[in-house]
């Protein structure tokens, strides 16, 4: 199980990340896309990284509008594996 990181880390960690924020026990950002078909493409690139990583997003899908949530429920918080996938979450909507 991973470690739950300190807000010092959490911060450190966010400093790489364009757009997330911390919100209490959990890292969120919106990305929006073209269309809906981008935007579930995106999804569905996504869902296949974190089934590998075993860490699954919190998200949800409006038209072209995808709002996510990360936190690692195990640990009662933000851990290296939320900042891992906002990082893989990242480079695949460029």
């Amino acid at each position: 199980m991973a470690e739950r990181l300190n807000a010092h880390e959490v911060t450190q960690g966010l400093t790489s990340l364009e757009g997330w924020s911390r919100n209490g026990d959990g890292l969120e950002k919106t990305y929006v896309f073209a269309d809906f078909v981008a935007a579930f493409g995106w999804m569905s690139a996504v869902a296949l990284v974190a089934e590998r990583m075993n860490h699954h997003p919190e998200w949800s899908n409006v038209y072209k509008t995808v709002n996510v949530r990360l936190s690692t429920h195990d640990a009662g918080g933000i851990t290296s594996l939320d900042l891992e996938l906002a990082g893989a979450m990242d480079q695949m909507a460029e």
